[in-house]
């Protein structure tokens, strides 16, 4: 039994992940440049909480002949990540998004806009204890489905604290052995291409 929590313990060769190490980088969207006084690093300053994105696989199944039901995959699917900041006490933050949807859809006319004018790619960065960015997520094309309400009341000295939904295209992983994954990835899709010419 010693041996076995001896293994354990050293397979803890590294730090571990800290939750709390981490940022969020967030651009001007175009139609927003020079038309309020937004600073958005900020707002990377200001997050407090985020999330590192995840990624869904959908699948089908399928029977053929006599064999049991397989999945099979058909297309990956991303879902909306959220980011909460805190809010300073002019309003900043909650203005900035504010604007930024309405950028999306005018409240004058309720026309979408193009999404160039609108979408930015947001990194959302994972340092290690050494204060390394160990893994970033770069979500492409990112915009805001949502913001919340916020609460007021009279009996509570709290601050307000603004969670966004954000919405992208998809987005990448890019970190230290990307390269080799790179390599790796390119090597199987040569060895497919070979199969099937063959």
């Amino acid at each position: 039994m010693a041996g076995v929590i001896n293994e354990f313990k050293s397979s803890f060769n590294k730090d571990l992940a800290r939750t709390n190490r981490f940022d969020v980088r967030i651009p001007i969207p175009l139609a927003l440049i020079g038309s309020i006084g937004a600073d958005t690093k900020n707002l990377s300053f200001r997050c407090e909480n985020a999330e590192l994105p995840g990624k869904n696989i959908m699948t089908a199944d399928r029977k053929m002949g006599s064999a049991p039901v397989e999945k099979f995959p058909y297309h990956t699917a991303f879902g909306e990540v959220n980011f909460t900041f805190i809010v300073t006490d002019d309003m900043a933050e909650k203005i900035f998004f504010d604007s930024w949807m309405e950028i999306i859809n005018p409240t004058t006319d309720y026309n979408f806009q193009y999404k160039s004018n609108y979408a930015v790619d947001i990194s959302v960065n994972q340092y290690d204890v050494t204060n390394q960015i160990s893994y970033t997520a770069t979500l492409y094309e990112a915009f805001p489905t949502a913001i919340n309400s916020l609460s007021l009341d009279w009996s509570s000295d709290g601050h307000h604290k603004l969670t966004i939904v954000f919405a992208y295209k998809q987005w990448v992983g890019n970190y230290t052995n990307s390269l080799k994954q790179n390599i790796v990835t390119k090597g199987l899709s040569g060895l497919l291409n070979n199969i099937t010419a063959s």
